[in-house]
């Protein structure tokens, strides 16, 4: 084994979504097990890597910031750029930033060691964008950071074509994993000490084992709250269209599997989700909200809204606001239309201006903001059940998440500068919620 100061080194920096975060591990891992040390800033690192996202052009954006930022600082370097914008940009990417070396998609993870062989070897344009439909979701070294939390990809890609979003582009066909697989790692991560695993995918409820077990995801939810050990499960995302009534069953039947769904709708018009090519209408989403409401437990419910779609009108705006009012999301991820590369939408007429795209997005954003007060009030004197998840030395208060995914800041008599209270970290405790805010509660623990 080589000592620290003679391996090479690699700084990589995150872009995106989950999916994108569970990569990273992948990557890491991968580059750990072939020799490579991880330092914290690009400067220490004898490979940069930029793992990107291209759901937004913003995201695209940064990117090609960094990159430019070591334009004339890049001697003695090797660069990468790995995920989406590689797989949406390819080759032209070295065009664009001659520095880079490697341009690899997430299909290609599992090659980094030959390609790592290729970049050594001098080679200066190195690439793994293949989207062929092997199996490709886990590497043979996954370094996780958290050590009671895991992410476990179960599907890969998306069919569906929804006409602003390049995911299908960018991550191919969909791809389930074997039911088998996965109900075997996700033991494997409970014995190693991970209390709580999120299933990850393009559209986790899609999923459907390739093999004779045939398991459905409701299926599969099922089982992974049969694992011993097992405390949360929790999964994202979902596409509405695929979601069935017996994921809620599901959910309802089984405390393991968290009283949390996050179901994106995009818009509340049916037209502009027509134009949208969501698959589905305004009546069609509510009726699956219709079946969280229902349920017996508490299911906390959270969503994606698209805002200056082209063609969206003022009507249709005000039917997502209305939206917003009729269902009572527990929280928002609100974002403005942005033109991707190779979708429909570019060739729609009446595209928004930035200025009017913004109003509406403050509109969207102040209008949850105001449903989410007197929503996260009614919390106010419940004792819930949290993962402590840090500590925050500003408030000297511990952090913690509940079932439903909601965020709890609390005091504790234990500190993390003692040995007992460094030992909070990954614990499950009683809190008594005694105030709220628009996006967080916060409380006491209960002794």
């Amino acid at each position: 084994m080589e000592d620290g100061s003679s391996m090479k080194k690699f700084y990589i920096e995150t872009f995106g979504c989950q999916m994108n975060v569970h990569d990273s591990e992948k990557v890491i891992g991968t580059l750990e097990g072939t020799g490579y040390a991880q330092v914290p800033t690009p400067e220490e690192a004898d490979l940069v890597v930029y793992n990107t996202c291209s759901i937004r052009d913003k995201a695209e954006q940064k990117v090609f910031a960094r990159l430019n930022e070591f334009k004339r600082r890049s001697k003695d370097k090797v660069f990468a750029v790995i995920g989406c914008v590689a797989q949406q940009e390819g080759e032209k990417i070295f065009d664009r930033a001659p520095h880079v070396s490697l341009v690899a998609g997430s299909a290609s993870y599992n090659q980094l060691p030959q390609m790592l062989i290729q970049l050594e070897a001098g080679n200066k344009r190195v690439t793994g964008l293949s989207l062929d439909g092997e199996e490709a979701f886990e590497v043979p070294y996954t370094r996780r950071d958290n050590p009671h939390k895991a992410f476990l990809t179960i599907i890969e890609g998306c069919d569906k074509s929804c006409a602003y979003c390049v995911v299908p582009m960018t991550r191919g066909p969909e791809r389930s994993r074997t039911s088998a697989s996965v109900l075997e790692e996700a033991r494997i991560l409970v014995k190693d000490g991970y209390t709580e695993i999120t299933l990850l995918g393009q559209n986790v409820n899609s999923y459907r084992d390739p093999s004779s077990m045939g398991l459905d995801f409701a299926k599969l939810l099922r089982r992974m709250g049969e694992i011993d050990g097992l405390k949360r499960v929790r999964f994202t995302t979902s596409h509405p269209r695929d979601f069935v009534k017996d994921i809620v069953d599901a959910v309802d039947e089984n405390p393991v599997l968290c009283n949390h769904i996050h179901l994106p709708v995009q818009s509340g018009s049916t037209a502009v989700l027509d134009r949208m090519q969501r698959q589905y209408t305004r009546d069609e989403y509510m009726r699956r909200i219709e079946w969280m409401k229902n349920a017996k437990r508490d299911i906390a419910i959270t969503s994606d809204i698209i805002v200056g779609f082209p063609g969206e009108t003022e009507a249709d705006f005000d039917q997502t606001l209305r939206l917003l009012d009729e269902v009572q999301y527990d929280g928002l991820f609100a974002f403005k239309y942005s033109q991707r590369p190779n979708t429909p939408a570019l060739q729609y007429e009446d595209h928004m201006t930035e200025e009017e795209k913004g109003r509406r997005l403050a509109a969207v954003q102040e209008h949850q903001r105001q449903i989410q007060i007197p929503n996260n009030a009614a919390y106010i004197g419940r004792v819930e059940e949290v993962i402590v998840d840090g500590y925050n030395k500003a408030t000297q208060q511990w952090l913690g998440k509940n079932t439903q995914n909601k965020t709890i800041s609390f005091t504790h008599p234990l500190m993390p500068n003692n040995e007992e209270g460094a030992s909070l970290e990954g614990r499950y405790l009683n809190v008594r919620v005694t105030r709220s805010g628009p996006a967080s509660l916060g409380g006491e623990a209960v002794i």
